[in-house]
């Protein structure tokens, strides 16, 4: 994945004439108007209270959209994140779409909700629309211990845009499903991460993000599960929704883009240092932890928790309510317009799911309507693990004997097909006893999350980095290194 690079220069599509910029002809609708006027004052209550803590006055350089189009859709300034432009942005409108799946396949897209399936999309559009400002809620206090102005800057860009993606979320909520509809949008600003009382709805969005490996790990990781969800609802023949999600990925793309490149510069810098040091064994972990470094032990680990706690968040393998979404028209599966080898209806399909049955992990023939969790599943894996593969060419570069694994589909669950069972890394079955006695090796200890605390010191200096990540082949809209991307007042 490259660093990313300067934005053409767009045509304007987007009204920032209006309170609330939008593409969607806001002002045609005075009744959603208002109640979108209403909810953004609370928006931006929960932004300064819940949003990057110490940093609201700040001048970040960030990009803004400004269109719809995929090749030139935002611009880059220095703004203060309250007084960031969020608003609605719709993809453009494709005349004469049709339901690209289900039992509805070919019909007319549909452009209110139907009746019949109200229930079914607001449940979805609402768990979508709650992961959006928990991370937000889950990286608040990150900007405090920043390896650099440049990781800073990205950091808000990453959480001004969750705010946009909830924006999206709301917007449908308050335009398609009436009272209910405004209060489930107030409901998204009430509940909070991690929180006792009103935790968000899932379980990876109540987890802590104390440290910046843990921030690129969700990044990469965790955002890609919701690349996948958009992917899915993208496809939808609720054609608001599909357009809302199609926009959506173009600002996801860069969400990865941070993780991945993250995570290979800390890599770089933990190998730079081993080899100054003459250190070949990357179990020397005292001594590369001497130096200041991430030791790779530690960063497999954290592959390992982050990996398995974004499996859960696709669900139950064999799922009738991922059937009935599917069949109904209203989610398919990831990329489902690039798929050719079945009908878009799967009536007498089949797909291979693995399964703990009579003792054993098994591949079983399922109905391939009731395994639409369990493909999409399988499309994540395939999609993350050529990410880590490009982790590992740093290391075969270098000439040092380490590989990052992503570790079995079954490991360290506690949703869906093998939740109650217990398997190692290899996916091997194996007692709880002996799982416990092997958890320390195979996922983060008190020790590491101590020791990643301990590197966390600001660097604020312009063109500096701190000395556990290495700094970026290039910068963002190809700014020289010692660029100021964010101005601490």
């Amino acid at each position: 994945m490259s660093e990313e690079t300067t934005e053409m220069t767009p045509t304007i599509e987007v009204n920032y004439a209006d309170k609330i910029p939008n593409n969607v002809n806001l002002s045609e609708d005075r009744r959603l108007q208002r109640a979108m006027e209403k909810w953004q004052p609370e928006f931006i209550d929960w932004w300064k209270s819940m949003g990057p803590d110490g940093f609201q006055d700040a001048d970040v350089y960030l990009r803004t959209a400004v269109g719809a189009d995929p090749k030139g859709w935002a611009v880059f300034d220095y703004v203060k994140m309250p007084e960031y432009r969020w608003g609605i942005l719709l993809a453009a409108k494709e005349e004469g779409r049709v339901i690209p799946f289900g039992k509805h396949k070919g019909e007319p897209a549909w452009q209110e909700v139907p009746g019949e399936y109200r229930s079914m999309l607001k449940r979805l559009i609402v768990i979508q629309g709650d992961t959006e400002p928990a991370s937000v809620e889950q990286q608040r206090y990150l900007g405090k211990t920043c390896p650099s102005l440049y990781d800073l800057r990205n950091l808000f860009q990453v959480n001004v845009e969750e705010g946009r993606h909830l924006w999206a979320m709301a917007y449908l909520l308050q335009k398609y499903f009436g009272k209910d509809g405004r209060e489930e949008a107030e409901a998204l600003l009430n509940r909070r991460s991690g929180d006792a009382d009103k935790p968000r709805i899932l379980g990876a969005f109540n987890e802590k993000t104390p440290d910046w490996l843990s921030f690129f790990m969700f990044t990469f990781f965790t955002d890609r599960d919701g690349k996948m969800q958009l992917e899915s609802l993208a496809q939808s023949g609720f054609d608001p929704l599909a357009r809302t999600c199609r926009f959506m990925l173009t600002e996801e793309a860069h969400h990865m883009f941070v993780g991945e490149s993250g995570v290979s510069r800390v890599i770089r810098k933990t190998l730079e240092r081993m080899q100054e040091a003459g250190i070949s064994d990357p179990n020397e972990v005292e001594a590369v932890r001497a130096l200041g470094v991430v030791d790779l032990p530690t960063l497999q680990r954290k592959v390992n928790f982050h990996f398995s706690v974004t499996l859960d968040l696709f669900g139950a393998e064999v799922s009738t309510n991922a059937a009935n979404a599917f069949n109904a028209g209203i989610k398919g599966r990831y990329r489902e317009d690039r798929i050719e080898d079945d009908d878009h209806q799967l009536l007498n399909d089949t797909y291979p799911v693995l399964r703990y049955l009579d003792g054993e992990l098994k591949v079983v023939e399922e109905p391939a309507l009731n395994a639409i969790n369990a493909r999409l599943l399988d499309d994540y894996i395939t999609d993350a693990t050529a990410g880590v593969k490009r982790w590992n060419r740093l290391f075969e570069d270098s000439g040092v004997d380490f590989q990052i694994t992503v570790p079995h589909k079954a490991f360290n669950r506690r949703v869906g097909e093998f939740c109650e069972v217990h398997v190692d890394p290899q996916g091997n079955l194996v007692s709880a006893e002996a799982w416990l006695a092997k958890r320390d090796e195979w996922l983060p200890t008190q020790a590491d999350e101590d020791y990643l605390l301990s590197l966390m010191k600001p660097v604020t200096e312009k063109g500096k980095y701190a000395d556990w990540i290495a700094p970026p082949k290039q910068g963002i809209d190809k700014k020289p290194g010692d660029f100021e991307y964010v101005a601490l007042n």
